[in-house]
């Protein structure tokens, strides 16, 4: 039954709390059913979430907005992995490699999304779990685009682990070359035969949003190859930093 007596408030919280739950995007009649609200009052109250970023509107689906995303790890992954599937099977498609999907949590990034090729199941794909930056480029990539004020909780874990910081081989200069290239690059750093090669999408603001992650054996991370790999990965990552940053601004026009 609709709840006509709840407040403005709790009609807007319920709406956030369903969208930001849910695993997949869902339409403006699956948000009013959940809720027990008419279509039109639902319709009316989402419009002013998608003009705050509470909610984002993708056609007819809504998903997670951007202050929602700043506020929920669990629910800007779900968003994310909704918007970035399609570009990683497509670069995993172009490449014949691996390739997660990963997003900043407080001392970590975690995987949030897994495309493997058949070639590759030998690889443990990682999913769900959290990365610290010393080990694995995805996070390196993500966490040399912050200042340096807002890398110090992710410096920690490789304190705690002995990892040394400083000098030409140390963590600071790892993060640094990343930064520099765009680039962060693992070789044998985890798994002795594995390699990887990561990429941050960052938001209008130079915030990082999400890093795309090319894995696979070693041997195929060698020149040409790799300079092949991370042409493939600075077009996936400018085609999502395009998706997002388009979902985003236009965010306020799509109800």
């Amino acid at each position: 039954m609709p709840r006509s007596s709840s407040s403005a408030v709790d009609k807007a919280l319920d709406l956030i709390e369903v969208v930001a739950r849910s695993d997949r995007p869902l339409r403006l009649s699956e948000l009013a059913n959940e809720v027990g609200m008419h279509r039109a009052t639902a319709y009316r109250v989402l419009v002013d979430l998608v003009r705050r970023g509470w909610v984002l509107r993708v056609d007819d689906h809504y998903l997670p907005g951007t202050v929602v995303l700043q506020l929920s790890p669990a629910a800007a992954a779900n968003s994310l992995v909704a918007l970035c599937r399609p570009v990683l099977e497509a670069l995993s498609e172009r490449t014949g490699m691996m390739v997660n999907l990963q997003v900043l949590e407080s001392e970590r990034s975690r995987v949030i999304d897994v495309v493997r090729p058949q070639r590759l199941e030998m690889i443990t794909h990682l999913r769900d779990e959290a990365l610290p930056v010393h080990r694995f480029a995805g996070p390196m990539a993500l966490v040399a685009v912050l200042d340096e004020n807002a890398r110090a909780p992710y410096l920690r874990p490789a304190e705690e682990a002995g990892y040394p910081l400083d000098g030409a081989d140390g963590l600071l200069a790892d993060l640094d070359r990343a930064r520099a290239t765009g680039y962060a690059l693992e070789r044998g750093r985890n798994e002795k035969l594995i390699a990887s090669v990561s990429r941050a999408v960052v938001s209008a603001k130079g915030l990082p949003l999400c890093a795309l992650t090319v894995v696979g054996l070693d041997a195929e991370f060698d020149e040409p190859r790799l300079s092949e790999l991370k042409r493939r990965l600075l077009q996936s990552t400018a085609e999502l930093q395009g998706i997002l940053t388009t979902l985003f601004s236009d965010e306020t026009e799509r109800v």
